[in-house]
């Protein structure tokens, strides 16, 4: 389900840790109180991700009732983006790259370089 978010145009992860140990009504929260968003938008799908970055959450509003996913990786981690506490929309793309467990937010800004900064 989580390798595959063709459902899901809209992808939000919440960069930072995440206690895990939250269920759904404490990540729908984080959603609105935290970053200002509203956890009952169809079909948005919220991530989460604790300390130990091999295991994720997932939090969907499906119309009825909230879905909650959990994915624990048995090798590796993904590479979470942990240095703002906001959310941050991403393209599927990114996501596809942050399930292969690449890193999808630089840690160090790219800057510009002028010519004459090189003598």
């Amino acid at each position: 389900m989580l390798n595959n978010t063709t459902g899901f145009p809209p992808i939000n992860i919440a960069a930072g840790y995440t206690d895990l140990r939250r269920g759904i009504d404490g990540l729908a929260s984080i959603v609105k109180f935290n970053f200002q968003l509203y956890p009952y938008e169809k079909d948005i799908l919220f991530l989460f991700c604790g300390r130990r970055s091999d295991r994720i959450k997932g939090l969907v509003w499906e119309v009825d009732g909230f879905l909650l996913l959990y994915k624990r990786l048995e090798l590796g981690g993904f590479t979470w983006p942990h240095t703002k506490e906001e959310a941050l929309e991403i393209t599927p793309e990114q996501y596809q790259a942050l399930m292969q467990g690449l890193e999808i937010v630089s840690r160090h800004q790219i800057r510009e370089v002028h010519p004459q900064d090189l003598h």
